[in-house]
């Protein structure tokens, strides 16, 4: 199918459509040219056998020379001839009864030439018709050019076929010579190493993209280098006191009573440095290539599961219940780490933000799912969903009853955070091929689902 976006088809059209009109041009001067030539020459005619008739019969109302010529005194012409009739040649469509051998009496369709001509006192209407055979001894130039006229014609139906035929090959031929520079700045960069250093000393315009892109590219791998060396480097360095605290929590849990009421915090100590561990692995798989990541088989269920269990707390004064529905084991081929950093982030809004009623977590062979009756979010905040630093606060209308959230309600529902869970959950979900989506619930509450096939 023809791509009519594409710049080489476009060229190629353009050049079609400019030959085109140039034709048209030259087709129309010659059909201009042809036509007053024909009444100059019919007009000469008609005048030169006005003379001849005159001197031979003398003053007639009506002079018939043949062939096809017809004179007529103005008040002795046609009705019609003397409406419209002027010193300018003319020309009307008759038709005409033509005997045969064979058919007897067959019509033709003909020119009539006419016009008005005033001599003296006297006025005349002067009228030749076409086609009818003129007698080379008295006016041979229009014999010969009505017999040359078609051969013109045909000559110059060759000449625009041809001329656009040409145009045809030569713009394909072009556009390719004027398209290649654009194709190789294409493959230099989409090339791995996006090396454009032969295309950027062209003095073309195609030489000034390559160099912008050049520069473009540079400043990019410099981006991303001190991006990586920063993640490295803080992962690094957070890495060894979580390791510090994690040790020290579990020798404080060892020394401790078995009965003692410490071993809670100590145990959230620990739990929350490993987490906290986990989240700077993922963030670091995040900053690398998705198809550099090995992704294993990984269990949706645990990970759900793992993460309801640790989220629990945030429920613990609230009246609201939590129910995983999964009818088998369900696994996908991907980083945990990610996986576990996604849903964490859904399954943790969904507490937070649910202060009675239920939060489901649906899973099944395509998708995974996290309905709460909480909240809900606005309708005015819907563009804004995976902005980072976005949070629901009164300042967003309800979208139930188009009124802003009180304070009273806003307090209710502030919890810690900087609103970046759904921007990463998001990225995610980018870097892995998936889907993220939200559905507003009709009974409240909102629906966020995991596409991971």
């Amino acid at each position: 199918m023809l791509n009519i976006h594409s710049i080489a088809n476009k060229f190629r059209f353009s050049y079609f459509i400019f030959a085109l009109l140039l034709c048209s041009a030259f087709v129309s001067i010659f059909l201009y040219a042809e036509s007053r030539i024909e009444r100059e020459l019919v007009k000469a005619r008609l005048l030169q056998q006005l003379e001849m008739s005159q001197e031979k019969h003398g003053d007639q109302p009506i002079y018939t020379a043949d062939p096809g010529i017809k004179i007529y005194r103005y008040d002795y012409a046609p009705v019609s001839l003397q409406a419209s009739a002027n010193d300018t040649v003319q020309e009307t469509d008759v038709t005409l009864n033509k005997s045969t051998v064979n058919k007897g009496t067959e019509q033709k369709r003909t020119h009539l030439h006419f016009f008005a001509y005033e001599q003296g006192d006297q006025a005349y209407i002067l009228t030749y018709i076409e086609g009818v055979e003129i007698v080379m001894s008295h006016y041979p130039v229009l014999e010969i050019f009505e017999n040359l006229e078609d051969i013109f014609a045909d000559t110059l139906k060759v000449a625009v076929i041809l001329s656009l035929l040409i145009a045809a090959i030569f713009s394909h031929l072009s556009s390719k010579q004027i398209i290649k520079p654009l194709l190789d700045l294409k493959q230099a960069v989409e090339s791995d190493h996006k090396n454009l250093t032969e295309l950027t000393h062209l003095p073309s315009e195609v030489g000034v993209l390559a160099r912008a892109i050049d520069e473009k590219n540079q400043k990019l791998e410099q981006y991303l280098e001190r991006e990586q060396l920063f993640t490295g480097d803080v992962s690094h360095e957070l890495r060894t006191p979580l390791t510090i605290i994690m040790g020290a929590s579990e020798v404080l849990a060892s020394q401790l009573p078995t009965d003692s009421h410490l071993t809670e915090f100590t145990n959230r100590i620990g739990d929350t440095a490993h987490e906290t561990s986990e989240t700077i692995t993922a963030l670091l798989l995040l900053s690398r290539a998705p198809e550099k990541l090995d992704a294993p088989q990984t269990s949706i269920n645990s990970i759900v599961l793992a993460e309801v269990q640790r989220l629990t707390y945030l429920l613990r004064y609230k009246t609201v219940t939590c129910q995983v529905i999964a009818e088998q084991e369900y696994s996908a081929y991907v980083r945990p780490e990610l996986l576990k950093m996604a849903l964490g982030n859904l399954i943790k809004n969904a507490f937070q933000y649910t202060d009675d009623g239920e939060v489901i977590i649906t899973i099944d062979d395509e998708k995974i799912m996290v309905t709460d009756t909480g909240l809900g979010i606005p309708e005015a905040m819907m563009p804004l969903l995976y902005e980072r630093f976005e949070r629901l606060t009164h300042d967003y209308q309800d979208e139930g009853k188009g009124t802003a959230l009180s304070p009273k309600h806003d307090i209710n529902h502030k919890v810690e955070g900087s609103g970046l869970g759904l921007s990463i959950v998001q990225r995610i979900m980018s870097h892995m091929g998936w889907q993220l989506t939200h559905q507003a619930n009709h009974s409240g509450g909102s629906t966020f689902s995991i596409y991971y096939k």
